[in-house]
Parts: C-alpha cells; structure tokens; sequence
C-alpha cells in the first residue's frame, strides 16, 4: 500500500514523462484504489485492466515496461485521478479522503452502497457517475 507522500510524487512524475504517462497514471490509480479498499480483483474491474497488468503495474518499475491502452482504460485512469483529487479539496482528513469510496452512501444515485461498489461494477458510466456525485458534493462543500 502506498502512502500519501508516495501517491503525490507518482502525480508529479505524470507531469514529467511525455510517452509514459498512462503507465505513471495507472500505477497512481492502483495506488489510489489501494487506499480506497478496493482488492486486486476490484482494481481489474474498475480500470479494466488484466490480471497480469496489474501486476506488472506493481512489481516493475516506469522505464522497465512499456504498455499502449485503449481509450477506454486511459478514461478510466483519468475518473479515478479526477475523483481522488476532488476528495482531496473536499476533505481534509485522509481517513475521509480514503474512506469515502467504501463508506455506505444514501445518495439517491448510491442507494445505500458505498461509491466503490458502484464504481467495481465495471462499465465506464458507472465511474463516470460516481465522479458527477463527487464533483456535486465538492460544489456543496465550497
């Protein structure tokens, strides 16, 4: 599990490399949904990603493994990074920015479920949605 820090320097490294950011901002958004709760089979799911990317995305460092994604995948690295960085300026305890996503919500749109067992169901409007909810909670909050 990745720390806060760590997560933050994985951020700014996506600002530096050109033709790998999509490998610096997979490795974020695993870190991310690492501290979310979400399990490995989660992780899959909501990034679409294989097994073995996954893991490659933990084990190998940014210059030993090159990978090209679709678009779809690239999305939703970007709705993961988005909504993260929108808890952040939500909240401004950690336990709250990390545990938001797997804490029961009322919402009309969640139901009673967590954001991260909507997000897990794996189709792209689902995490699209999730991020719209997160982006009105952050238009109450300022």
């Amino acid at each position: 599990m990745h720390s806060e820090l760590e997560i933050a320097k994985i951020l700014e490294e996506t600002n530096r490399f050109g033709a790998d950011k999509s490998i610096i901002g997979l490795k974020a958004a695993i870190a991310i949904l690492g501290k979310w709760g979400a399990s490995s089979k989660q992780m899959c799911a909501i990034l679409c990603i294989t097994p073995s990317i996954h893991a490659s995305a933990q084990k190998q460092t940014q210059n030993e493994w090159t990978i090209n994604f679709d678009e779809d995948v690239i999305q939703r690295i970007s709705l993961v990074l988005n909504i993260h960085s929108l808890l952040r300026q939500i909240f401004d305890n950690p336990k709250n920015v990390y545990g938001f996503a797997s804490m029961k919500n009322d919402n009309g749109f969640f139901n009673g479920r967590a954001p991260l067992d909507v997000m897990v169901q794996g189709d792209l409007a689902s995490l699209y949605e999730t991020l719209k909810h997160v982006e009105a909670l952050h238009a109450i909050s300022q």
